[in-house]
C-alpha cells in the first residue's frame, strides 16, 4: 500500500525537518571550531623531534628528551650549551618565566590590569630588579656573557614562537605577548627566590604591632625570645604612630613553611661504602614546578639537577664528581628601621642630629586598559620606605628595610663554579660568591668526603638582635658587617656519619655570633636523625622512603598532654568517639588516617582561641614563627606556667577543651558524625593550581587532578596546607637521591611535571609518582633510548 504526499503534508515534514537542518549546521560549526582550536593549540606544542635553526650556534647541539620530558643537552661549546638552555626552557615555560620576571619585578599590571596594582607597588618599593641591575656588574666576563647566551636562546625562541603564532596558549589567552629576555631578567628571578626564602622582616613588623596595641607582658608572651636593649627599643616603639594595619596588610609575605630537608650519609653508613645525599627543597605548589630539571653537557661542563626556569645553569644537582643540596639557614637578614622624616620635607630623615635627603625613585606603573599609575619609591641609608606603598599618608615616622640581597651579590656566578668543582675545596672556594639567599649545603664527592656548610651573608649588628624595628636616627644600631666566612657553621666528614638539616637551629649556645631566632620547628630534624641512626647498610631506596616519611612527632609530643588536659566531662558522644581515634593514633599523618585530621584541626581551632577577636585579622599573615611561639605557649602551660594569652583566653584546660570541641565540630561539618570514617587526605589534598586555574573555566582546563595527600608541614614528608579549605599549597615540588657508588644515575621526581605545555604528556605525568613516593631515573649517560631527539641546528 502506497502513501501519497500531498503538497500540505509536504511542508509539513519541511517545517518538522529545519531544526534537524540547523542542528546540523551548528555541529558542522562546532566540529571545525573545535579542529580549529585543535590545530592552534597543537601548533603551540614545543617541538622535542627533528631538526630546527638555531641563529647564532656555533656547531649542531642535541636536545634528548627522555621518558620524564628531562631534556639532556648536548653541544660543543659553553656558548651553545647555554643557548641551547635558554631556547629549551623557554619552549616549556615561557610563560612562567615571563609572569615570574614580571612578578619580581613589579610589572604584572601591565599586562593583567588593576588587580595586581597593590603587588606591583610592594615589588617596586623592594626594588628586586633594581638590585639586580646593580648585581651585574659584580660579575665576571665570563658568567655575564653566559647570561647574555642564554637570554640569546630564550629570545631565539620567542622570535621564531611570535613569526609561528605558536606562543603558549596562556598569552593568547591574557592577550599579550612577552617581551625580550634579558641577563636582568634571570638575576631578578635569582633575587625573588632570595625574596621567597625570608628574612623576618614581617614578624618585626608584627612584634611592633603588639607593642602598639597590647601590654608589654602579653606583646613579650608572643615572642621568640625577649629583645636585646628591650626596654630602650620597647619604649621608641611605643612612642612612634605608625598604623600597621595600613602600613603592610597589602605585602606580599612568603610562605613562613618555606624551607626544605636535606641530608648527607658517609660511606661508613651506607650499603654501598659510597656516600648517599638526599634533597627535597619545600617551596610552593604549582602548575608548572618552580623547579626545571635538566642535563648540561659540553666540554666544559657535565652537570644535572634542577634550576629555577628562566636562569642558566644548575643550582642543586651532581656532575661526574660530586653531589650537594640546600636548605634554607633562614637567618636575620632584614631590619626595619624606624626613621624620622623632616616635618618640613618629607623626603629628608634624621641622622646623628642631621637631616639627611633620601633618594627618591620615579617607578610609574603602567596598567592594562588605563593610565599609568604615578608611583614614586623613597629610599634612605638604610634602604627602601616599605611601610608606605599601600597608601598614600606621610607620618612623621616611617619604617625603612636593610636587607642583604638589596646589595649587589654574584649567587650565579657560584652555580656555575658550583657545576664545574670536582672536590670539597672547589665547592668550598665556590660558595664566597654565594651570598644571599644564606643556605645550608651538604656535600659529598665520590673520593668519600661528606661535608655541610652554612653559607651567605650574615649581619653582624652594632646594637639590637632584629627582634624588633630599631632606631634609625642615629648610628647606634647600623650593622658592622658580617659573620666572617671563615667561622660560618662548617662540618666535614664528622664522626656521627651523617649530616641532616631542615630549618632547624643549627649552631649551639657558644656560637658567637647571632643567627636567628626564628627557627623551623624541629620535628623534620629530629625525624631525620632518627632514622639515619637506626642503620649502617643505608641505601637509595631508604633516602626515597625518609624524604616521604609522614611521623608526626609532634603530634607524638603533644596528643597525650593535651588529652590530659581536656575537660571530657561534658563531651558529646561523637566527641568521645573522636577522642578514642586520637588515643589509638599511631603518630603517622596517612592520607586515610582519622586522627591527623582531629588533630591538625585541634591545633588550628586552639589558634583561633587565642587569637580571634584579639589580634586583627589583617595582621596574622606577618605572624612570623607563629607556630614555633605556640607550641613554646602549650609546653609552657603544660608545665604549669600559662602565658599571658592562656590566661586572657580562660586558663589552659578552658583553651584546650573549646578548641577540641570546636575541632570535632568543623570535623564532622566535613566528613560526617562517624569519627572512624574520618580521612585526613579527603580534606589535605593537593591542586598544583596554574595561575590562570583561578579563572573558571579555564581551571578545568590548567589545573591537574586533585589528589588525597599524606604529611603535614611538621612531617618530613612535608605537605603544607590551607587551615581553610585543607589544600596542600605548600611542600617539595623537587625531590633527589643520590648514591655517590653510581653518580651517573639519580632518583627525581618533580610535580606535576616537567612542560607548561597543558597537552604534553610530560605536563602533570608526575603527580602520581609525587604522591604516592615514587621516582624517575635521571641518567647521564646512556639516556638516548625511547628518548625524543631535537637536533638545533646553526
Amino acid at each position: 500500500m502506497s502513501t501519497v504526499v500531498t503538497p500540505e503534508k509536504h511542508v509539513k515534514i519541511q517545517r518538522r525537518k529545519w531544526p534537524y537542518y540547523l542542528l546540523g549546521g551548528f555541529s558542522l560549526l562546532l566540529v571545525i571550531a573545535i579542529a580549529v582550536s585543535f590545530w592552534f593549540v597543537q601548533n603551540t606544542a614545543p617541538k622535542t623531534k627533528g631538526e630546527m635553526i638555531l641563529s647564532g650556534l656555533e656547531e649542531s647541539v642535541s636536545i634528548y628528551r627522555d621518558e620524564s620530558g628531562i631534556p639532556h643537552i648536548e653541544a660543543s661549546s659553553t656558548k651553545d650549551l647555554f643557548m641551547a638552555q635558554g631556547f629549551v626552557t623557554a619552549q616549556d615555560r615561557m610563560f612562567q618565566m615571563d609572569l615570574s620576571r614580571r612578578q619580581a619585578s613589579g610589572t604584572l599590571s601591565e599586562v593583567i590590569g588593576e588587580s595586581t596594582i597593590d603587588k606591583d607597588k610592594f615589588f617596586r618599593t623592594l626594588g628586586l630588579r633594581r638590585a639586580a641591575e646593580d648585581s651585574f656588574d659584580a660579575y665576571s666576563q665570563e658568567a655575564k656573557q653566559i647570561l647574555q647566551w642564554y637570554a640569546d636562546g630564550v629570545n631565539a625562541y620567542m622570535a621564531q614562537a611570535k613569526e609561528e603564532s605558536s606562543l603558549p596558549l596562556e598569552f593568547t589567552l591574557a592577550g599579550y605577548e612577552p617581551n625580550e629576555w634579558d641577563p636582568i631578567d634571570s638575576l631578578t628571578i635569582g633575587k625573588y627566590m632570595a625574596f621567597d626564602l625570608g628574612g623576618h622582616w614581617e614578624g618585626q613588623a608584627f612584634r611592633y604591632y603588639l607593642l602598639q596595641n597590647f601590654s608589654e607582658e602579653e606583646a613579650v608572651d608572643l615572642f621568640p625570645s625577649y629583645p636585646e636593649e628591650g626596654s630602650t627599643v620597647i619604649q621608641e616603639i611605643k612612642e612612634s604612630n605608625l598604623d600597621m594595619s595600613k602600613s603592610f596588610t597589602k605585602s606580599v609575605i612568603p610562605d613562613q613553611y618555606n624551607g626544605s630537608n636535606n641530608w648527607v650519609v658517609s660511606g661508613d653508613k651506607t650499603a654501598s661504602g659510597q656516600p648517599l645525599l638526599a634533597n627535597d627543597p619545600h617551596l610552593g605548589l604549582g602548575t608548572p614546578p618552580i623547579w626545571y630539571e635538566t642535563h648540561l653537557n659540553s666540554p666544559e661542563y657535565n652537570v644535572s639537577g634542577v634550576i629555577f626556569a628562566g636562569v642558566p645553569g644548575i643550582i642543586v644537582g651532581r656532575n661526574d664528581s660530586i653531589a650537594w643540596g640546600v636548605t634554607n639557614v633562614g637567618p636575620d637578614v632584614q631590619d626595619l628601621y624606624i626613621e624620622k622624616r623632616n616635618p618640613d620635607n618629607p623626603t629628608e630623615f634624621q641622622y646623628n642630629d642631621e637631616w639627611e635627603k633620601a633618594e627618591v625613585i620615579d617607578e610609574s606603573i603602567s596598567v592594562k586598559d588605563s593610565e599609568p599609575i604615578p608611583y614614586e619609591v623613597v629610599i634612605t641609608r638604610h634602604g627602601p620606605i616599605l611601610s608606605e606603598f599601600a597608601y598614600d599618608d606621610q607620618p612623621d615616622t616611617a619604617l625603612s628595610l636593610r636587607w642583604t640581597a638589596l646589595d649587589p651579590s654574584s649567587e650565579l656566578e657560584a652555580v656555575l663554579m658550583m657545576d664545574k668543582a670536582s672536590n670539597w675545596e672547589e665547592f668550598k672556594s665556590a660558595l664566597t660568591s654565594f651570598h644571599t639567599p644564606a643556605q645550608n649545603f651538604v656535600f659529598a664527592s665520590t673520593d668519600g668526603t661528606i661535608a655541610y656548610r652554612a653559607n651567605g651573608l650574615i649581619p653582624i649588628r652594632k646594637n639590637g638582635d632584629s627582634m624588633v624595628p630599631v632606631p634609625g636616627w642615629n648610628d647606634e644600631y647600623e650593622w658592622e658587617g658580617y659573620i666572617p666566612w671563615e667561622e660560618l657553621p662548617t662540618i666535614v666528614n664528622p664522626d656521627e656519619g651523617f649530616i641532616s638539616t631542615a630549618n632547624n637551629k643549627i649552631t649551639t649556645e657558644d656560637y658567637p655570633y647571632h643567627i636567628t631566632h626564628t627557627w623551623a620547628q624541629p620535628y623534620r630534624q629530629d625525624r631525620i636523625r632518627e632514622v639515619l641512626l637506626e642503620s649502617d647498610e643505608l641505601e637509595p631506596k631508604d633516602m626515597m622512603a625518609l624524604q616521604n616519611d609522614f611521623v608526626n612527632l609532634q603530634g607524638k609530643e603533644f596528643t597525650p598532654l593535651l588529652i590530659e588536659e581536656l575537660n571530657s566531662e561534658n563531651l558529646t558522644s561523637v566527641e568521645k568517639e573522636a577522642l578514642s581515634v586520637l588515643n589509638e593514633w599511631n603518630y603517622i599523618d596517612g592520607r586515610d588516617e582519622a586522627a591527623p585530621l582531629l588533630f591538625h584541626l585541634w591545633l588550628v581551632e586552639m589558634e583561633k582561641v587565642l587569637f580571634d577577636g584579639k589580634i586583627e585579622k589583617e595582621m596574622m599573615p606577618l605572624f612570623d614563627g607563629k607556630s614555633q611561639v605556640v607550641d613554646q605557649l602549650i609546653r609552657r602551660a603544660a608545665s604549669g606556667d600559662e602565658g599571658a594569652w592562656i590566661k586572657k583566653s580562660g586558663g589552659f584546660t578552658s583553651v584546650v577543651t573549646e578548641s577540641y570541641q570546636a575541632a570535632v565540630s568543623r570535623a564532622v561539618d566535613l566528613q560526617g558524625r562517624t569519627p572512624e570514617k574520618w580521612a585526613w587526605g579527603t580534606f589535605h589534598s593537593v591542586p598544583f593550581e596554574h595561575p590562570l586555574g583561578a579563572i573558571k573555566p579555564l581551571n578545568l582546563l590548567f589545573n591537574p587532578d586533585v589528589n588525597a595527600m599524606g604529611g603535614s608541614r611538621v612531617t618530613v614528608g612535608a605537605a603544607g596546607w590551607n587551615t581553610t579549605t585543607g589544600l596542600v599549597t605548600h611542600g617539595a615540588p623537587w625531590r633527589g637521591v643520590t648514591d655517590l657508588s653510581n653518580i651517573q644515575t639519580s632518583y627525581n621526581v618533580i610535580s606535576p611535571g616537567q612542560s607548561g605545555f597543558v597537552f604534553s604528556k610530560w605536563y602533570d605525568n608526575q603527580i602520581t609518582d609525587w604522591v604516592e613516593g615514587e621516582y624517575h631515573e635521571t641518567k647521564m649517560n646512556n639516556y638516548e633510548e625511547n628518548a625524543q631527539h631535537l637536533i638545533l641546528k646553526p
